[in-house]
């Protein structure tokens, strides 16, 4: 089988020691798209980031970000597909975090948006610092209180790709998955036992590994997959070739058609050389 299209997610994939690439990924991954592999960055972080990092690996293909919630040309900005979390859904949820008084941000394609300074310094510090490609500056903002969170989401109709809340009490994370249930039209992805992302209904990133490949007229058998996560469940079984890091959770293990070794040692790199036969 030829394989066109290599689908990666970033953190516990692609990121390995202090969450950065290798330059043994790097030299893997740049072999496979100089013979025409369309090398996508797929990931739950911002549009912007994500970006970044695809122009640091020196490939020139589009880029999945915000789980799937956007598909877009880094050069052209062409959006591809899109699946933005609808107003009233915006505000369900904001109401629903200020009751339970949760830590959260809202992300845009370049703004992440959060519920307070605290908020903004933390995630800063979480976010890795991007040199150079201004034109892909990700904008940090406060919003403090609940009415101009509600203006806020009737300004920018159709513009929040996801919604992020943490808690250092994993009880408290579940508690409020309880609670997400019953708000209609979103779905939501755990991300480790503090913290959960939430999209639009429909948004999954085998649905945006979907759609661009039928943009580009691939089939399903000519894609590879490589993840690690809740949020990677979904390409792992579209995928022609499902690849689950070696620090996996087990229900990537479970469906992918090969292991490879753990993000801090090359795993992306070794199962790239293993399926391209380099």
């Amino acid at each position: 089988m030829e394989y066109k299209m290599v689908c990666i997610d970033m953190d516990g994939t692609l990121l390995g020691k202090g969450k950065k690439i290798s330059e043994e990924s790097k030299k893997v991954i740049k072999q496979i798209h100089e013979k025409g592999v369309e090398i996508v960055v797929t990931t739950g972080r911002i549009y912007n980031n994500a970006a970044y990092y695809s122009h640091l690996l020196g490939v020139e293909s589009p880029v999945i970000a915000a789980n799937g919630a956007i598909v877009r040309e880094k050069h052209t900005n062409k959006v591809i597909y899109e699946n933005p979390i609808e107003t009233e859904q915006c505000i369900k949820l904001v109401e629903t975090l200020y009751e339970m008084n949760f830590n959260f941000h809202f992300y845009t394609l370049d703004g992440i948006y959060c519920g307070s300074e605290l908020m903004k310094f933390v995630t800063k510090l979480y976010m890795t610092k991007q040199v150079g490609y201004d034109t892909l500056k990700i904008n940090y903002y406060v919003i403090k209180d609940i009415d101009n969170w509600k203006k806020f989401f009737r300004e920018n109709k159709g513009k929040i790709t996801k919604c992020i809340v943490f808690s250092i009490n994993p009880k408290r994370i579940s508690t409020l998955k309880e609670k997400l249930n019953g708000i209609d039209k979103i779905v939501y992805f755990g991300a480790g036992s503090r913290s959960v992302e939430i999209n639009n209904q429909g948004v999954s990133k085998g649905n945006a590994v979907k759609a661009l490949a039928d943009y580009y007229g691939f089939k399903r058998e000519e894609i590879v997959c490589i993840g690690d996560n809740e949020n990677d469940v979904s390409m792992i079984e579209y995928a022609g070739v499902g690849v689950a890091m070696g620090n996996a959770i087990p229900e990537v293990k479970n469906l992918a058609d090969y292991i490879t070794d753990t993000n801090k040692k090359n795993g992306v790199a070794k199962a790239i050389k293993k399926i391209f036969k380099l």
